[in-house]
């Protein structure tokens, strides 16, 4: 790195060199996907010595930064203003200023710690793995929620409030001396790479069906490594909902070749789940049926590329909007809605599908 030229730099912006920054050549930078730099902290990138590069290390910075994120560009003894969106003509060196407060990682990780320490909050410092559960469990169902519902600014703040979640149970376990999230980073980081030869190797794979069959036995290996006695169904989490625990089961059987030649066979087998419930005798043998119908659903669900938690949890939802519907209208009547006949209902039930 040319010192001289970052003085140089620092010079024609006339300021003094900040005490933390982050100093990368263009080249390495444009050759990344996201920044490799907090961008809660200045940043200082030389030798962008094209338009082609110019474009390229712009599109990282996007990763990051929004387009009107204003940064300053030195070429020789000149420093010109410009925003990030508008980067692509801009050769020189490009100091960039911190994005703001609470943007990196790092300062995210700090917080969390600052609650739980002695100076802290006290209910976070009470927090238990185990009494943090139930809210890791509500916030996850709440950030499918806001992904079901297509908000973008409700799936922000909710993936927010999970990373909080995970960097709490993180921070707990780090104070125990058993892990921190850095190696949680770090192990997630080489289970990617392991299991993706094909991306970050030399292995060569052909298709989806192909990546998710080298998936399950790049798994089998591992878990050879580890307990010999565990099978491919036992890294299934038995807190899954039944019918994501359903489709999951199906799917990891199906990479290893269990699963029905064409969708007829599917289909069969539904047809036969209908007649045996139809026939079942005690309420055992109905309960079990049914079951084993939800399961056959299930797996046409599979089949067709539907995922069935989210397909039920639409028409679930969709049943409440109708059923509200059908209420208002009752009290559109001056009425108790238990006082509307079924054809009453179902005169307004058909009404309220012309909305959806």
């Amino acid at each position: 790195m040319d010192f001289a030229l970052i003085s140089s730099i620092f010079d024609t912006l006339r300021v003094s060199p900040p005490l933390r920054l982050t100093l990368l050549d263009a080249s390495t930078l444009a050759s990344a996907h996201v920044p490799p730099f907090p961008p809660d902290a200045p940043a200082l990138i030389v030798n962008v010595d094209s338009n082609e590069l110019a474009l390229q290390v712009k599109e990282v910075l996007l990763a990051a930064y929004p387009s009107e994120h204003e940064i300053h560009v030195v070429q020789g003894d000149v420093a010109r203003q410009k925003r990030i969106g508008e980067l692509e003509n801009s050769v020189g060196s490009w100091f960039i200023p911190p994005l703001g407060e609470g943007t990196s990682f790092e300062s995210f990780a700090e917080i969390v710690a600052h609650l739980r320490a002695p100076n802290g909050c006290p209910w976070d410092r009470e927090q238990t793995h185990e009494s943090l559960r139930k809210h890791l469990l509500e916030e996850s169902y709440e950030a499918i929620s806001a992904i079901d519902s297509g908000n973008f600014a409700d799936m922000r703040e909710e993936f927010g409030d999970l990373l909080l979640q995970i960097v709490l149970q993180a921070q707990i376990a780090n104070e125990e001396k058993q892990f921190n999230v850095s190696e949680v980073i770090q192990g997630i980081h080489s289970k990617i790479v392991r299991r993706h030869p094909h991306v970050f190797g030399d292995v060569e794979l052909n298709g989806v069906d192909e990546v998710l069959a080298n998936w399950e036995k790049l798994k089998e290996q591992e878990r050879g490594g580890k307990e010999a006695e565990k099978g491919i169904l036992d890294g299934v989490p038995v807190s899954l909902p039944a019918l994501s625990q359903a489709q999951e089961y199906q799917d990891r059987a199906a990479r290893v070749g269990f699963d029905w030649n064409d969708i007829d066979g599917v289909l069969d087998k539904l047809k036969e789940e209908i007649e045996e419930v139809k026939s079942a005798e005690t309420d055992f043998e109905l309960a079990s049926e049914i079951g084993d119908l939800f399961f056959a659903l299930v797996n046409l669900a599979r089949w067709k590329n539907v995922d069935a938690e989210s397909a039920l949890r639409g028409t679930n939802a969709k049943f409440k909007k109708r059923f509200a519907f059908v209420e208002q209208g009752a009290k559109k009547q001056g009425r108790n809605l238990s006082e509307l006949s079924l054809d009453e209902m179902e005169s307004l039930w058909q009404a309220a599908k012309k909305w959806d």
